[in-house]
């Protein structure tokens, strides 16, 4: 690539050569890189379509093309990801947040307003296993202020980028950051006292994982984060076994799981017997995909 190269001439070559690499959304793919490379927007994007690149923005562009045509997902080659009303750091090695989990943290969003109704002086705690990026917690702690939220994850690089993306929204005072497996690292004075206790869990079934699951997702994104064992509920038996002595009286345990694990879920958490409500929460697609529990008075 030489200094002649323009902004529209970057976008067409990008979106030509996505293409021919089988990328389901070329263009937007292009977009998306020349935004991370240039820091224009996508308005600025074809309102410059005759700026030159600099060659330093063109070198960068030629990696990230190169790895965006391996089949590398644009989250990580743009080192970035859109989430509800927040942007976060994304980096090789911990699960990419996606569209369907903001609908998990409505869930909780919505079951803090209903306690904030009852008394709107006290401070509600909610716990989140498995935080990855920190999307969950994050995005809580922000748009509901007040909120204290502890996070945790087993995974030290998922705890360094949800620190550091923690720390880039100055939610250091609201969200505290606990590297451990599940709830082990978290101070027994705070157990039962959590109104909601929130997980995107590692949830796919193991031969779904090997056999459908596109390469881009199973070759990238780390099996710790996406495999659920042999029918995706691993990971759940052990937050349904904590979640008791997590929640405080009428606390929800609200977890996002596959679609064709909703009801086994629900009834393991009927076989618990100390649930006063159960529902399984639909995504915008009508497919399963949240287990909603309300922990007995």
């Amino acid at each position: 690539m030489e200094q002649s190269w323009t902004i529209g001439k970057i976008l067409a070559w990008t979106t030509g050569y996505l293409e021919r690499k089988s990328d389901e959304h070329p263009r937007l793919s292009a977009e998306w890189i020349i935004n991370a490379v240039t820091g224009l927007s996508r308005v600025e994007i074809y309102t410059n379509f005759d700026k030159p690149l600099t060659s330093e923005e063109l070198a960068r562009m030629h990696t990230a093309v190169e790895r965006r045509g391996k089949g590398e997902p644009l989250q990580y080659v743009t080192g970035e990801m859109p989430f509800r009303h927040i942007v976060l750091r994304c980096e090789e090695g911990v699960l990419i947040p996606r569209p369907e989990t903001e609908m998990l943290v409505d869930v909780a969003l919505e079951a803090l307003d209903a306690y904030n109704a009852q008394d709107n002086n006290a401070v509600r705690y909610v716990l989140e296993v498995g935080t990855g990026t920190g999307c969950i917690a994050l995005s809580i702690a922000s748009e509901r202020p007040g909120t204290q939220v502890v996070a945790t994850d087993i995974s030290p690089k998922a705890i360094a980028l949800s620190t550091r993306n923690r720390d880039a929204l100055f939610l250091e005072s609201a969200v505290n950051i606990v590297e451990c497996d599940l709830v082990s690292g978290i101070d027994s004075e705070l157990m039962g006292t959590f109104s909601v206790f929130i997980s995107n869990p590692p949830y796919i079934p193991t031969a779904i994982l090997e056999h459908e699951v596109p390469a881009e997702v199973k070759d990238h994104e780390p099996e710790l984060a996406l495999d659920g064992g042999a029918d995706g509920l691993d990971v759940f038996r052990r937050l349904l076994e904590v979640a008791p002595k997590v929640l405080c009286p009428g606390g929800l345990l609200c977890v996002e799981l596959y679609e064709d694990s909703l009801d086994a879920a629900a009834a393991l958490a009927q076989a618990q017997g100390v649930w006063s409500a159960i529902r399984i929460v639909e995504d915008l697609t009508h497919r399963p995909r949240i287990l909603s529990c309300t922990l007995a008075d």
